[in-house]
């Protein structure tokens, strides 16, 4: 592993430990050159991805992409990054499985909105924001009436919220 502070090509593992839920491996690394630790993560990859844009360029999936536009869509949410992180270790799972070495960016697009529709419906509105492109306050509209329509009603087992205390009209 390339060390990042000198360039040097060796280094050595100080120390690893299962990262996450399991799926990654976090590794101490020092350099024996210049002395500078750093910290590295593996993960198991089935097969090389890409991306099939809609410009029809092709580009290489990229974890840390798809990581760093959940936090924007999460930004200030109170979701824990471990559940993220797990979001995002299933919808890679989800793309390798499927068997295909190209996916369409719509794909994955689709596989985010499954998930954040799940985590965080806030999020969610962000994200289809981007994504669908959204121009006017009535495409916000359309999509809150969707996911108000998909809440329904108050399951039997949750009770119901008390009701709003009246207040007594002041006098003047």
């Amino acid at each position: 592993m390339r060390c990042p502070f000198c360039g040097s090509l060796e280094s050595q593992v100080k120390d690893s430990r299962p990262a996450g839920d399991g799926s990654a491996i976090r590794r101490r690394r020092v350099c024996p050159d210049c002395g500078g630790r750093f910290t590295t993560f593996e993960r198991v990859q089935l097969r090389e991805l890409t991306v099939l844009k809609k410009s029809g360029r092709r580009v290489p999936f990229d974890r840390d992409k798809l990581m760093r536009s959940l936090e924007i869509a999460l930004r200030k949410r109170p979701v824990e990054p471990d559940r993220l992180e797990r979001m995002v270790n299933g919808i890679v799972r989800q793309l390798e499985s499927q068997g295909e070495n190209e996916i369409a960016s719509g794909k994955i697009g689709e596989l985010v909105m499954e998930g954040l529709r799940a985590l965080d419906s806030v999020a969610y509105v962000r994200f289809a924001s981007v994504y669908r492109n959204f121009r006017e306050a009535r495409d916000f509209n359309t999509l809150v009436d969707e996911l108000a329509a998909d809440a329904g009603a108050i399951p039997e087992d949750e009770p119901s919220p008390p009701p709003a205390k009246a207040r007594p009209l002041d006098r003047v």
